[in-house]
């Protein structure tokens, strides 16, 4: 028995009729599509269907998360596989998309017919790029990929690999739109508050002063934009941290002690400005999270469970990342792609066990394509691919990228003076108060049926590292107390447990040695005791 909201119960509906072929998921951020693919896997395991499950994700520490959230179902993977083939007592494993493309010709060998593949944020399957072509060649030989994404398409307008499209248009199996979750109270509604202003800056020889009222060339614009954004000028995207920073400690103050915001710096130079600019205001330092920090994904987890106020990142909070007391938000990035700024009002949407879904707010500077994206989000999403020459312009504002046609000289663009303030904030008031759908109890055909213990049991990915580890420390005691080398401890071990080698021993066989181990410890300390 597993509690379902109601779209859920539906999309398992849905594929308890799907047998072969790619289908596609589409549900908003933060509105639960693991939960669905794992009771469907758990389900074809349970009836022989297939034998393995597969999930593909974007990044490392997702691994992880996919693999926790399916121990707690029933489905044992193993996280971070560098190997197709799972290691013992586990029904699969968990990999990213970059492992996929360098292994995909030796994995397209061992991958049989039936495997189902879960293509999670499905998104980075381009067809004619890396990724998507090594998860092409990878499981050509599956029957089935559900592929998953809160946002179906790309910004550079390829088709995703196994995505059916009518006209340009792709075409979901079960759609479940953000406008949908905020009704349902699933996700929390955004309010977005746009800040404009007269904005000045030195470009070659001349001196600009504009507003996002006005239209601009790509270039100008695009300084503008980054003007905006530039933490050295007191009135503009500090002023907007100031106001971020009082809203945060009202959201506190009514009701959310524990609520967190986060900005979304350029780059990692910018974001460390952000930060000293963070902490001028609110007299500490802000965590700061750089995909080229080793500790970023400890860093994210921390905070996740904290109660510190700010987080400052650059590109680690795109996709996959769930910290569900985010409640405030600084768009303050160079980055202004739809799936981008999907992805990150993404962040802000999740809700909490037993609060409600409160509304949450993301400043912005008033850009056009911005203050465009805002206004579609609450819509639902149907892209048409298009043309490479149809590109809009300013999608992409890189801070410290040399436009072609500037001049090599650093004085060409200096931002000099910002002087912004808040807008008609976009749906400023909220929507109409959620109407709440309680869970369904689903209890679907036994194809995708399936009853988890009450209390959910420790992903073996877990039991086996605990395992491995207790072992290792057992092993390093008995060579201390025989005088012997680990090796020789190892080598009978394994030959008690009949392994070749710690590596391919499975759960009950590591269990079986650190038995061993104890008992031989005790008739040791017994024999020297008497």
């Amino acid at each position: 028995m597993v509690t379902l909201r109601a779209w859920q119960e539906e999309a398992l509906r849905r594929l308890a009729d799907w047998h072969e072929g790619p289908f596609l998921l589409s549900a908003a951020p933060g509105a639960g599509k693991t939960i669905p693919s794992l009771v469907y896997a758990h389900g074809l395991l349970r009836a022989g269907v297939i034998k393995r499950v597969h999930v593909i994700c974007p990044t490392t520490p997702l691994t992880r998360q996919w693999a926790e959230a399916a121990g707690r179902l029933g489905v044992q993977l193993a996280p971070d596989a560098e190997e197709l083939t799972p290691p013992r007592d586990f029904d699969g494993i968990v990999a990213t998309y970059a492992r996929v493309a360098q292994s995909a010709k030796r994995w397209s060998s061992q991958c049989g017919e039936r495997t189902l593949v879960i293509a999670d944020e499905c998104h980075h399957l381009g067809d004619e790029l890396a990724w998507g072509e090594g998860f092409t060649r990878a499981f050509a030989a599956t029957d089935r990929w559900l592929l998953l994404s809160g946002t179906p398409f790309r910004s550079d307008q390829c088709a995703i690999a196994g995505v059916r499209y009518e006209d340009g248009v792709a075409l979901p199996d079960v759609s479940y739109s953000y406008a949908d979750a905020v009704r349902d109270a699933i996700c929390r509604p955004v309010a977005f508050i746009p800040y404009d202003g007269a904005l000045s800056w030195q470009s070659g020889d001349d001196v600009i002063e504009s507003s996002f009222a006005d239209a601009l060339t790509g270039r100008e614009a695009s300084r503008r934009y980054r003007t905006a954004i530039s933490t050295e000028l007191a009135d503009g995207l500090p002023r907007i941290l100031r106001a971020a920073h009082e809203r945060l400690e009202e959201v506190r103050a009514g009701g959310h002690p524990d609520a967190g915001g986060l900005v979304i710096a350029a780059d990692g130079a910018h974001a460390r400005r952000v930060a000293a600019a963070l902490k001028e205001i609110t007299g500490s330092s802000p965590v700061v999270v750089l995909h080229t920090d080793a500790l970023a994904a400890r860093k994210l987890r921390a905070f996740g469970t904290g109660r510190e106020r700010w987080i400052v990142a650059v590109n680690m909070v795109s996709e996959g990342v769930d910290i569900p007391r985010l409640r405030v938000g600084v768009y303050a990035t160079a980055a202004k792609t739809p799936l981008i700024f999907r992805q990150i009002v993404g962040r802000f949407v999740r809700t909490l066990a037993g609060r409600p879904a409160d509304l949450s707010y993301l400043f912005l500077p008033a850009d056009r394509l911005l203050r465009e994206h805002a206004a579609e989000v609450e819509q639902e999403l149907r892209h048409v691919l298009k043309a490479a020459d149809e590109q809009e312009e300013g999608l992409l504002d890189e801070v410290g990228q040399r436009e072609r046609s500037e001049p090599e000289i650093p004085e060409a663009f200096v931002p000099l003076n910002a002087d912004v303030a808040p807008q008609l904030a976009l749906f400023g008031g909220g929507p109409p108060p959620p109407v709440v759908k309680p869970p369904v109890a689903f209890r679907g055909p036994p194809a995708v049926a399936a009853e988890p213990a009450a209390e959910p049991p420790v992903p073996a990915f877990k039991q086996r590292a605990r395992l491995r580890d207790k072992r290792h420390g057992l092993v390093k005691t008995l060579a201390g107390f025989q005088g012997s080398s680990h090796r020789d401890v190892n080598t009978w071990v394994n030959r008690k447990t009949g392994v070749t080698s710690v590596g391919d021993a499975s759960i009950e066989q590591l269990q079986h040695a650190v038995e061993l181990l104890l008992a031989e410890l005790d008739r040791i300390s017994r024999r020297r005791a008497s």
